[in-house]
């Protein structure tokens, strides 16, 4: 098995492209030779500061570039599931910032393309790398909270306000329920990872504190077989705050983000267990985006499985496309059933 980097191209270089690009520079394991960005004045802003980054303006450069062996999909949501599919076909691995795409069936056909051409699928998720977040799933794997039985979570920001009126980020087209698809789903993708697919969903989308078109505050019931539930909320208008807790039948497990994930400081996590007294402990910070593109790369590599299998990918599509469904109808709405690609 090759050892070598891998040779990767991001695509897109806005404010996650450059925080992508610039964290696989630290990484072993992988070597940008390539960045695709269309707006030149972005490019020239890079290359003014210094940067020593190969620009290219097109994205079938990347795809023809005979060196590079995966592509990295920082990119308007609407395009992944094309974007993913012909850099399948073309025999390049793909990572995809989330959400992978905005429909199940998009999901499901950009899984079946990477299964057909035998490349590595990788998902922006990177809150699953958390050190917190796999304590706590060990923690329950053991049965030290017991059965689970609601989760609570709240990753809430106020970047947004930074960005211009017209930046893709605030648009209903690229980004359908702002808050969903900004934060929000990194929270229905770790319900997924404990809980499984969920079956419903009740979501209500306001603009509240902003005047953002595609929404800044959103709160989201999940129901998952059983009768677990996970409550999540998701806001664009105030300033961070970062909270996952799990309660189970004999405890509960709360993590904390003292910041924002882009630039993390580390983690307060709380353990109640019952008749226990309370703990409370710090987790230091670590590098949770360049681990999960890490854990990449060694999936290409074939040096171990990359850990987020293609089941939960579609399961948190799914449930991605009701929420949005159920934001505009303001009723419960089912989650499409979930089959393994």
């Amino acid at each position: 098995m090759s050892q070598s980097p891998l040779k990767v191209a991001v695509i897109g270089y806005g404010w996650w492209g450059k925080i992508i690009t610039a964290t696989l520079e630290a990484s072993p394991l992988l070597d940008v030779i390539l960045v695709v960005e269309n707006d030149a004045k972005v490019v020239q802003a890079a290359q003014d500061s210094g940067s020593k980054i190969t620009f290219a303006a097109h994205f079938d450069e990347a795809i023809k570039h005979p060196q590079v062996e995966a592509i990295i999909l920082c990119t308007p949501h609407q395009f992944h599931a094309s974007q993913i599919q012909t850099a399948a076909k073309a025999g390049k691995h793909v990572f995809c910032e989330k959400p992978l795409c905005l429909t199940y069936a998009d999901a499901k056909a950009s899984i079946a393309a990477c299964n057909a051409a035998g490349v590595q699928l990788g998902i922006g998720h990177e809150r699953r790398f958390e050190p917190a977040v796999i304590a706590l799933r060990e923690e329950i794997a053991k049965g030290t909270i017991g059965t689970v039985l609601q989760i609570e979570a709240n990753f809430s920001q106020d970047k947004f306000f930074a960005l211009p009126p017209d930046n893709w980020r605030l648009s209903n087209r690229f980004a359908p329920v702002g808050p969903l698809t900004a934060t929000g789903i990194h929270l229905v993708d770790l319900a997924v990872a404990i809980l499984g697919p969920s079956e419903a969903v009740w979501a209500r989308l306001a603009t509240r504190g902003s005047q953002f078109e595609n929404g800044d505050t959103l709160g989201i019931m999940m129901a998952f077989p059983g009768g677990a539930n996970a409550l999540i909320s998701a806001i664009l208008a105030t300033p961070f705050d970062g909270r996952f807790c799990v309660y189970g039948s004999k405890g509960w497990i709360e993590i904390r983000d003292n910041t924002h994930p882009e630039n993390p400081t580390g983690w307060n996590v709380t353990t109640q267990l019952r008749d226990q007294e309370r703990r409370q402990h710090f987790m230091p910070p670590a590098p949770a985006v360049r681990s999960n593109l890490e854990a990449f790369a060694g999936g290409v590599r074939g040096t171990k499985p990359y850990p987020v299998t293609h089941a939960e990918m579609l399961a948190n599509v799914a449930a991605l496309e009701a929420i949005m469904i159920s934001a505009a109808s303001g009723k419960l709405e089912p989650v499409t059933m979930i089959q393994p690609a």
